[in-house]
């Protein structure tokens, strides 16, 4: 981890100095790449926000599926099943950063629109310097704590080992995934997308052409996926910092003036920390529920590893449109037009759904097919497209959740999407299987926990969304 944090800052610092000259003999050459979303067309403005934010998704989730095609076709079920096992684990920690992120995204983006460099600045330079501090607390938790939890969800002993070992060396370099979605958090909230998408694309490329060459030539099985990923999302993090360093916009960041402002924090911490709390402890209950499917052997294990690589694919334009909603929202707060920002959360509510529905209609026609893309045994195909199709179906239900609960934290209400989906993720979901499972213990009936907990979840955020009268709180 060390070495991951000195590397960023060795390559961001010559870079640094290196565009510092640039900056005094070409001053004219650069150009801010941010987006003003207080003006023009609304689905116009998601659309352009989105849409990059979606191929960036789409090369993140190839991260993690890449690591599974490989190891499902060139290693072994046991070694499939093993990455799928680790999924929940891994989102239990990140997801508790990547939710936090989301408060410095908001306090960044309302700074944004409302054209106050001097809180802009500060709130990027205490972003970063909390990242690195978390990326050491990250590390040490992940390496001590990921194995104790792997026991804790039943894993078989014939998965154990392998899941062992890809997760210790995952989080050897969780440093590089943090700090790339920090810094591509400050790039979004001042509306840019594109350029943490090239170099997520190149990332995620590089990835998948180390995964084959650690696999296949070296012969390192899981441990050559798990390398590919860390070294990888290390590139990913240096890139993106060094666009940060060299920007000429108020979002800059300059090295000497990093520090942690506790006011900035106290801000980004009363929007982040519900939000990182939710989506760690939604996580976590996914680990529940994988203990679950643990019980019915490797087999299902692999299927449902199979299903949730696949499915994750249908979410990434409802967490594009998230995003897009969050920033709309919170810039547009920020220039005080609060019925702008009402009407950028329907359009993206409407836009959303009509995409979803139409993603999961055709995966569920070819569920078959792209379960065999991972593995050929027939019994994993078969519990695959089990799990796809009882639950692909209902996915939709998940489109007043993303985008209502992304426009509530783009209002400053982070605390009340946290209750509810909490509720509902963790709290309806452990009932239901709890209760359930001493009747009927089958793996369709412990995946179709997925969809009871989405549809309650989308119901009461969207009465809270139109009936709850958040927007005057806003101050």
């Amino acid at each position: 981890m060390t070495f991951f944090l000195l590397g960023f800052i060795i390559i961001v610092r010559y870079l640094h100095l290196f565009y510092t000259r640039r900056i005094v003999m070409h001053p004219k050459k650069l150009s801010s790449k941010s987006m003003d979303m207080t003006t023009g067309s609304t689905w116009k403005l998601l659309l352009s926000f989105a849409v990059p934010l979606l191929i960036g998704n789409l090369f993140q989730q190839l991260y993690n599926t890449v690591d599974s095609l490989v190891v499902g076709n060139f290693v072994g079920t046991e070694a499939l099943a093993a990455v799928g096992s680790t999924t929940s684990i891994i989102n239990t920690m990140v997801m508790f950063f990547n939710g936090t992120s989301i408060g410095a995204s908001v306090i960044i983006s309302r700074h944004y629109g409302a054209h106050d460099d001097k809180k802009l600045h500060l709130a990027v330079e205490t972003t970063i310097m909390v990242t690195f501090l978390a990326s050491i607390l990250f590390t040490v938790l992940g390496i001590f704590l990921a194995p104790l939890m792997l026991r804790f969800m039943s894993t078989p002993d014939d998965v154990l080992e392998s899941a062992s070992v890809y997760l210790r060396i995952y989080f050897s370099g969780i440093a590089g995934l943090l700090v790339y979605n920090m810094g591509s958090a400050v790039l979004r909230a001042v509306g840019d997308t594109k350029r943490p998408l090239l170099f997520l694309c190149f990332s995620s490329i590089l990835n998948t052409v180390l995964d084959l060459v650690f696999v296949i030539v070296f012969h390192l099985g899981i441990a050559g996926v798990a390398y590919a990923t860390i070294i990888s999302q290390f590139l990913s993090a240096a890139l993106v910092l060094a666009v940060l360093t060299m920007d000429d916009g108020g979002y800059r960041l300059v090295w000497k003036d990093l520090s942690v402002d506790k006011n900035t924090l106290k801000q980004i911490l009363s929007i982040g920390l519900p939000a990182g709390l939710q989506q760690s402890l939604t996580s976590f209950s996914n680990v529940y529920v994988q203990s679950y499917i643990n019980y019915f052997g490797s087999a299902c294990m692999a299927g449902w590893s199979c299903y949730t690589k696949i499915d994750q694919f249908i979410f990434l334009p409802l967490q594009s449109m998230n995003q897009a909603a969050t920033t709309f929202v919170s810039q547009n707060i920020g220039a005080r037009n609060i019925p702008r920002a009402k009407r950028g959360s329907l359009t993206a509510f409407y836009m959303s759904t009509a995409i979803t529905i139409a993603m999961a209609s055709v995966l569920w026609l070819t569920a078959g097919q792209f379960v065999a893309m991972f593995n050929q045994d027939p019994e994993v195909i078969r519990y695959g497209t089990l799990f796809i199709r009882t639950n692909s179906t209902l996915t939709f239900t998940c489109c007043a959740t993303q985008i209502f609960s992304g426009s509530l934290r783009g209002a400053g209400d982070s605390r009340t999407p946290m209750f509810i989906m909490l509720f509902s993720y963790v709290l309806f979901r452990q009932i239901y299987l709890f209760v359930i499972t001493q009747f009927i213990n089958t793996p369709a009936v412990v995946g179709f926990g997925y969809p009871l907990g989405w549809m309650m979840c989308s119901l009461l955020t969207a009465l809270f969304y139109f009936f709850g009268g958040w927007e005057k709180r806003i101050h």
